[in-house]
């Protein structure tokens, strides 16, 4: 990127609560590069910044620069880090997020916006009679209720956190999981979990139940990666980056530390099977990894050619 590539600059509309906590920020357009003259873009969302007393928030128009390089400092300014990647102006892992959850306070998203967690006990019986319900206690919104990224396919909109990368074609189904941070280089059908930090490569197909580990939890700092054309089965899970052209046999769960037995290799010297952890085939292409059903034994095997064709019918 070039320098003025590593600044993101936009304006929002800040909901904040009555004690003064900002529990959001939503900028429409934000785009690549310094702020410089965004008058226009103010008055346009001036006439939105009108108190809530429903929800016993207030609604203020914010203008924001931020570089990418630089730790957030604030909570419009943790938000507007997040739009810039669900925008797919800056690709997951490439973006200081150090401490963005200590500028992320827990909001109670309500379905006619958030709310302070206090408000929102306290002012239940009056939130019931204008029909606003609580839909969750969390510190990341929805990513539809900010962001409706062009090409992409979400089937339960509760599943796709702000701040998640989909690019074009995507197919996220309603057992799918996308987390800030992360997301698809490419068409891919999503039917399992993507973790914090991971992202998936053009062609491949994360299958129900799946899971792919992140670095939030754990002490774990490898950032996962899947590659192009690869196949995670369902119930299936890695701890590993996976190469291209590559597949995991369902139910079966690779980390690190995982003995795996190298099917095709020479034997060594004494005649054993060669046998290598999961992390040593880290990122390794083209490989179809399963469990023996006789001796219960994790295998890899090569293969040759392309791994897996999405269907295009559902992209």
């Amino acid at each position: 990127m070039t320098d003025e590539q590593r600044w993101i600059s936009g304006v929002g509309l800040a909901t904040v609560a009555a004690d003064g906590t900002v529990l959001d920020t939503w900028f429409p357009s934000p785009r690549t590069g310094r702020a410089g003259d965004l008058a226009d873009e103010v008055e346009s969302l001036d006439r939105l910044a009108a108190p809530d007393d429903r929800r016993n928030v207030s609604v203020e128009v914010v203008t924001l620069e931020i570089d990418l390089d630089v730790a957030p400092a604030s909570t419009p300014d943790a938000y507007l880090r997040l739009h810039a990647l669900s925008h797919r102006l800056v690709r997951p892992n490439e973006l200081n997020l150090d401490g963005v959850f200590s500028h992320l306070p827990t909001v109670a998203w309500t379905n006619a916006g958030p709310m302070h967690p206090d408000d929102a006990i306290r002012l239940r019986p009056y939130l019931q009679r204008d029909g606003v319900q609580i839909v969750s206690l969390d510190k990341f919104p929805r990513l539809t209720d900010y962001v409706a990224p062009e090409g992409v396919r979400i089937a339960d909109a509760s599943r796709v956190r702000l701040g998640a990368y989909l690019s074009p074609g995507t197919t996220v189904m309603h057992e799918g999981f996308v987390n800030f941070n992360a997301g698809t280089l490419g068409s891919s059908m999503i039917e399992g979990r993507i973790s914090q930090g991971v992202v998936v490569g053009d062609g491949s197909d994360i299958g129900g139940g799946s899971s792919i580990m992140g670095t939030l939890s754990g002490g774990g700092r490898h950032r996962v990666s899947f590659g192009e054309r690869s196949l995670l089965g369902a119930n299936a899970g890695v701890g590993i980056s996976i190469g291209d052209d590559c597949v995991v046999e369902a139910g079966l769960y690779i980390t690190a530390g995982t003995k795996i037995l190298l099917v095709d290799e020479e034997p060594a010297e004494d005649g054993s099977p060669r046998v290598a952890k999961g992390a040593q085939l880290s990122g390794s292409s083209g490989l179809l990894y399963i469990r023996n059903s006789l001796t219960g034994a994790i295998e890899a095997r090569r293969r040759s050619g392309v791994g897996v064709t999405l269907n295009a019918m559902l992209h």
